[in-house]
């Protein structure tokens, strides 16, 4: 694979996303025990009980009812606190050790990901993957339509590096979205099985071009090699 560029998805590529469903689970929890008098440790493992059960979407509305709590300005409370906390994640090892890696050879790195612009400016921060990267693309602060599977951000990277989309690769989780949109453009596109999305299987026009379960499997399949200064 003759690459220039890599590009990486934040949530469940870099670190394990529900690091940091949990994290905003405990902030929420701190806050309303404060409030409501009731044990944050209970309230923590009902709202881990509760996304188990039955998704995300209506953890919080779920939850409070269950206590006898359904005014909408509480439930909107827990949802800013949710995204707007300070999270307490960290990188996968793996994830740490092939920017490390990538940082040796002299490659540019990016990432590319989808969420609320505050959200994910908090999650990159926690993570510390500026110190790797180049620039981190947070789609939704060009405008939700230039979310994935829009190529926007990519092609915004292929100018700045200018380079052709084939010199580019991206590596995500999620097969309904982060492959669609750029694969008929010409970036080269791996998915990692991680996360809610590890068991999704794909139609041929969402699939990427190689599959991985473990980020260190990008070494052998990008040739990467400490005797070259680029891919």
């Amino acid at each position: 694979m003759d690459i220039n560029v890599v590009v990486f998805d934040l949530d469940d590529t870099l670190y394990n996303e529900i690091t940091f469903v949990h994290s905003g689970f405990k902030a929420v929890a701190t806050y309303l025990s404060n409030h409501l008098s009731i044990s944050a440790d209970l309230l923590l493992e009902d709202f881990k009980k509760a996304i188990d059960t039955q998704g995300r979407g209506k953890v919080f509305d779920s939850v409070l009812k269950n206590y006898g709590f359904t005014q909408k300005s509480l439930i909107s409370k827990c949802i800013r606190i949710y995204r707007t906390h300070e999270p307490k994640i960290s990188l996968l090892p793996e994830a740490q050790t092939i920017l490390e890696h990538l940082n040796t050879l002299n490659i540019p790195i990016y990432i590319v990901t989808d969420g609320n612009k505050i959200t994910q400016a908090n999650k990159i921060k926690a993570l510390g993957v500026d110190r790797y990267t180049k620039k981190s693309f947070i789609t939704h602060r060009y405008g939700t339509h230039n979310a994935k599977p829009s190529p926007y951000c990519f092609e915004k990277i292929a100018a700045l590096e200018k380079t052709s989309p084939d010199k580019i690769v991206y590596i995500g989780d999620n097969a309904h979205k982060d492959f669609i949109g750029i694969k008929p453009l010409g970036f080269h596109t791996i998915r990692i099985h991680n996360g809610m999305f590890k068991d999704f299987a794909p139609t041929l026009e969402q699939a990427a071009h190689h599959e991985i379960n473990h980020l260190l499997e990008l070494e052998p399949l990008l040739h990467l090699s400490r005797s070259r200064g680029r891919l």
